[in-house]
């Protein structure tokens, strides 16, 4: 089969559009036909080993955390699919990935795909969708009538988070530039703050939210003065950078890392189904292009690595410091912008 791997890490220029065996199911497992995959920025963190010391690959490796396909095969002990079933999923970022003409993927990660929009597209939901529930719900435990700052709302993630935000009852304000205001108001947004107008803080100096959701990339300082915008007793909640470890006024400060949850893709699928939760792709690429994908977003995940190592410094920051080619974006290589879905 054709899959995209990397020998090493590295740069963009690591990843490879090859021949690799095609994978047969273990125990508790299917093997899924991709019909397509996406690009998120912990693809980039994965392929330029900057998370190496505490999850190893095994090279080479096949890239692509989100999956939809169709099963074309069970392994022992698989009862409740069948051949045929079209299913969406978030991988395991140790495990070869979806980007491939197949994959290997534990039943119990599964949930089946929406049937109201393209099965490429429901590629785009996974690793996204989950993250601002979980964000949300876990995390946060936004509860209806609450106030809600999502920063970033702009982003994949953001698209995800205002929606479910305004079902759950909350009162969001969102940060959007020209480019997403449209969409981010059409999605529920009560209120809209254009940060390329005025400075975020600036604009809400004074004001309180139960919950700030931190969906852009900021240094220590930026979110600090984020922080400052929490009620007392509030939630920070951040899947870019962290928060300060010790915010103070009883305000909680979380770094979410999205993990696969079938249950709770399920529910996503499910409103996506019942047209309450929109999937928003901006372009359909075929995966020999994924290697230029990579290069694309390699400005903003390098703004997004350089400010986590500050943050966390330790490890990171010295690999960052060791390997600094590794999240160098190659020079013309463009620049990605919303989400990108890539079929075999």
């Amino acid at each position: 089969m054709k899959a995209v791997r990397y020998h090493s890490y590295g740069g963009s220029d690591v990843l490879v559009y090859e021949e690799a065996g095609r994978p047969v199911p273990g125990v508790g497992q299917v093997v899924v036909q991709v019909a397509g995959t996406s690009y998120n920025d912990a693809d980039s963190g994965l392929r330029a080993g900057l998370r190496q010391d505490m999850l190893p690959l095994a090279l080479p490796h096949i890239p692509g955390l989100d999956l939809a396909g169709v099963i074309t095969a069970l392994g022992e002990g698989v009862s409740e699919w069948r051949v045929g079933d079209a299913v969406v999923a978030l991988l395991p970022a140790d495990a070869p990935g979806a980007a491939a003409e197949y994959v290997a993927v534990s039943a119990e990660a599964l949930a089946t795909a929406p049937h109201t929009v393209g099965l490429a597209d429901a590629a785009a939901l996974p690793l996204v969708g989950l993250t601002a529930w979980q964000a949300l719900f876990e995390h946060a435990d936004l509860k209806p009538g609450q106030s809600i700052l999502i920063n970033g709302a702009g982003s994949a993630v953001g698209g995800y988070a205002v929606q479910l935000a305004a079902q759950a009852g909350a009162i969001v304000t969102a940060t959007a530039g020209a480019r997403s205001r449209d969409r981010v108001r059409s999605y529920g947004a009560d209120r809209i703050v254009d940060y390329a107008v005025t400075p975020v803080v600036q604009a809400l100096a004074g004001q309180h939210f139960d919950v700030v959701l931190q969906l852009a990339p900021a240094g220590p300082e930026e979110n600090a003065h984020l922080v400052d915008l929490v009620a007392d007793g509030g939630a920070f909640v951040s899947v870019t950078t962290p928060g300060p470890q010790d915010a103070g006024r009883g305000v909680r400060a979380v770094h979410v890392f999205g993990r696969s949850d079938a249950a709770q893709l399920t529910e996503l699928v499910a409103r996506v189904d019942a047209g309450e939760l929109v999937i928003e792709v901006a372009e359909r690429l075929p995966l020999a292009d994924l290697a230029t994908v990579h290069a694309r977003a390699a400005g903003r995940f390098a703004r997004i690595a350089e400010l986590a190592a500050r943050a966390e410094g330790g490890v990171l920051a010295e690999r960052l410091r060791a390997d600094p080619a590794a999240v160098r974006a190659p020079a013309a290589a463009g620049e990605l912008v919303g989400k990108t879905v890539l079929t075999p």
